[in-house]
């Protein structure tokens, strides 16, 4: 409060208060506040949905509307849609903006393809190389060949590489981008036992083992495209780390890995919800990330054969069984008492979850988790058209809807990758003969 001697002035800081009160800026942020304090945070998201879906060009509202009123799911089988998945990735590279021998980050219907984007070519490299050993296609594997020599050609003297799409700027190195590319650049080294591809491997991993605190976090190089603080998702890090690992054991890759996870657990609650799992918003984290923690978690058990990690992942995997519709659907984000955050789905983490829980049915011989898993990829399936235009056919969208807030109105490069990879999963436990 401010004194005031003597009387009180007929303008001044009365005068100054009301005008203060009449300042536009001042009324709007009282509006915002009362708006949040009053109106629920759905019935916000609604609202902001319906305003921006208004504005869209014809294209968009028109899959927004295709999607809104779909009724009857076509599953066309998991051999019509892997075939049509590596067809749009393949349209992907050599689609991108930045023509360089990555993979656009996405095909936006507002806007067209985007650049390439290093963190997810990273890990799109191993799923190039396994779909071409498996399917007898050397085409595959020379794009996947491609995209090792682009990471190669982008990475950072320190062995780290940078956030974002390949034109952010400034350059930034980051923990999670390079723990992606890892991963791509340890299946390259094994596939092609080229000194190139095991030097960038080496350079990527000790520099993420020599950047991790004492505890198995890494805070030094968090992504500036995500909120500040610590990341329990990031257990898929330390996934590169083992893969890095598994081609040498010698130099602390695999202990510097399972000390990350280690740490993540002490995130996890008793009801199987990861703490600090998100993006953006801790309190209600994406499917997307809750299934990158839980990769990396059973990841650490397929590693070390540890029963604490496949303890901690079915902490977490079996609350998704009871959160599964009977249609196959997810929601996008979830509570920490399991409960729906959204009402629109994350399809990239529906199919991530799903690989996750083909990996416990396959650790377990649960076959709760392969049926789950099968009703999720069939629904993610339903989604992904296989005729058409060649910018869509094969592409699996940011959210279902698709102008649910997760890559709204795109197609993302890594929901493609992590749709290929659950299906051909799914068939390598049902049918280990096709």
């Amino acid at each position: 409060m401010i004194r005031v001697d003597g009387p009180i002035p007929s303008s001044g800081a009365v005068q100054g208060n009301k005008k203060l009160d009449r300042d536009p800026l001042a009324i709007s942020r009282r509006v915002r506040a009362a708006v949040k304090l009053f109106i629920p945070q759905s019935a916000r998201e609604w609202y902001w949905e319906w305003q921006y879906n208004r504005t869209l060009p014809p294209r968009a509202r028109l899959a927004g509307a295709a999607d809104r009123n779909l009724t009857v799911f076509t599953d066309p089988g998991v051999a019509a849609s892997v075939d049509a998945a590596l067809r749009w990735l393949s349209q992907a590279q050599d689609c991108s903006r930045s023509a360089d021998g990555g993979v656009a980050r996405h095909f936006s219907l507002m806007s067209g393809w985007g650049e390439s984007y290093p963190e997810t070519t990273g890990y799109i490299i191993p799923t190039m190389l396994d779909c071409g050993r498996a399917l007898h296609r050397d085409d595959l594997i020379q794009r996947g060949r491609r995209m090792l020599d682009w990471c190669v050609a982008i990475q950072l003297p320190s062995g780290a590489f940078q956030a974002g799409t390949i034109s952010a700027n400034p350059v930034t190195p980051t923990t999670f981008n390079t723990g992606q590319i890892l991963l791509g650049l340890a299946a390259g080294a094994k596939h092609f036992a080229d000194a190139k591809y095991l030097h960038a491997m080496h350079n990527a991993a000790a520099w993420l083992r020599d950047s991790q605190d004492a505890d198995g976090c890494w805070r030094r190089f968090p992504t500036p495209f995500a909120a500040p603080g610590e990341k329990t998702y990031e257990t898929h890090v330390a996934w590169g780390l083992l893969e890095a690992a598994r081609i040498d054991g010698n130099r602390g890759y695999g202990e510097a890995g399972l000390k990350q996870v280690r740490w993540a657990l002490t995130k996890q609650n008793d009801n199987g919800w990861l703490q600090d799992c998100c993006l953006d918003d801790r309190s209600r984290p994406l499917t997307h990330t809750i299934g990158y923690a839980l990769r990396g978690i059973l990841e650490a058990y397929r590693f070390s054969g540890e029963s604490i990690f496949l303890t901690a992942a079915r902490r977490t995997a079996d609350p998704l069984l009871r959160c599964l519709e009977p249609s196959g659907r997810l929601a996008g984000r979830f509570h920490s008492n399991w409960r729906p955050a959204v009402r629109w789905s994350c399809l990239t983490g529906s199919v991530q979850i799903a690989y996750c829980w083909l990996m416990l049915f396959e650790a377990t011989k649960n076959t709760g988790y392969l049926e789950a898993a099968k009703k999720a990829n069939s629904f993610v399936r339903s989604l992904v058209t296989t005729t058409g235009d060649a910018d869509i056919v094969g592409g699996v969208q940011g959210s279902f809807p698709i102008g649910g807030a997760y890559g709204r109105y795109e197609y993302l490069n890594w929901a493609a990758k992590f749709f290929i990879d659950s299906n051909r999963y799914e068939v390598e436990l049902c049918d280990p003969s096709g």
